[in-house]
């Protein structure tokens, strides 16, 4: 497999290289760590700026995970999809991009 991530044409699986997949999961496992500090921050009252804090960096973790996943999506998955004809993925990607920009 190429540096490129690959998306599995007959199922709906993604293929991702051991150091993109590496990469997103220690983000996610820190994101995960985020939510447990803010968890325990609620559960001793701390100033609500502070946790308001927190959470807006777990969602910028959070965001950089999606971009990740939405750059490799589109240069393999969507890439290869059009590439067979299939123009349906785009409306697909559409609806994603809209999800995640709520």
């Amino acid at each position: 497999m190429s540096e490129q991530d690959h998306c599995c044409s007959s199922g709906r699986a993604t293929e991702r290289t051991d150091k993109t997949k590496s990469n997103l999961v220690s983000r996610l496992n820190r994101v995960e760590g985020q939510i447990r500090g803010i968890r325990g921050m609620v559960e001793k009252d701390v100033y609500c700026d502070d946790i308001l804090n927190q959470i807006a960096a777990v969602q910028s973790a959070l965001n950089a995970v999606g971009k990740i996943l939405l750059e490799g999506h589109m240069k393999s998955c969507v890439m290869d999809r059009i590439q067979q004809g299939d123009n349906e993925v785009i409306d697909e990607l559409l609806k994603t991009m809209n999800k995640l920009m709520k």
